[in-house]
């Protein structure tokens, strides 16, 4: 399973993303590594996210991510909480 064709890859990942935070105001997937599927960034906004650090979120993106992550050469994750 790679994650050969950029826009496939980060349709696949935002559907995990997706399923693993039904809360999610927002989610972005960018494959940044010119089209290959290799290095992607990730931008989540949710409300699990709300009183964790951001160890602990990025934490829960990558736990979510686990398969795909194997992969990837990299990802940069940016995580936050909604604003009241």
């Amino acid at each position: 399973r790679s994650l050969s064709s950029g826009s496939e890859g980060e349709s696949r990942l935002t559907r995990v993303l997706r399923e693993r935070f039904p809360r999610a105001s927002s989610i972005k997937v960018v494959d940044i590594s010119g089209g290959c599927g290799a290095m992607y960034e990730i931008h989540i906004e949710s409300e699990e996210f709300r009183e964790k650090r951001t160890v602990q979120q990025h934490q829960m993106v990558n736990q979510a991510l686990s398969e795909e992550i194997k992969h990837m050469h990299g990802l940069r994750i940016f995580t936050s909480t909604p604003k009241p």
